[in-house]
């Protein structure tokens, strides 16, 4: 009789046991990465647009003009630090005054998109 209570009370610790660790394994955690992910950053580069990047495509006009005409073709205006291109996302009006001029940009960055905040000319 009491080897009988050994096996069930053990039977019954493993299968709590089981239940404990697998609930916990389903739990989410604390990811650090995803907040970082959007974190707000101060970015300096030259105001461009998405399609163009760093070579501007019309060779007849200005970095400005060219950014600006291909934002009204339906592009968006991006930021271009070193060899990474950042797509930028609100405060156009800001954006357009300093198209193909270096600007610092402060916003959340998310990937290769930075949600804008402000717009500072350099």
């Amino acid at each position: 009789m009491n080897t009988k209570r050994i096996v069930v009370n053990t039977i019954t610790f493993l299968a709590f046991s089981t239940m404990l660790v697998a609930s916990q394994m389903q739990m989410p955690t604390s990811d650090k990465s995803s907040e970082s992910a959007a974190a707000t950053k101060a970015l300096a580069g030259i105001v461009s647009d998405a399609m163009c990047g760093a070579q501007h495509m019309a060779k007849d006009k200005t970095a400005a003009e060219c950014t600006r005409e291909c934002v009204k073709q339906g592009t968006k205006y991006a930021l271009v630090v070193g060899k990474k291109i950042y797509t930028l996302q609100g405060h156009e009006a800001e954006l357009d005054k300093v198209a193909g001029m270096k600007a610092t940009v402060k916003g959340k960055v998310s990937g290769e998109t930075v949600a804008v905040q402000s717009v500072q000319f350099e």
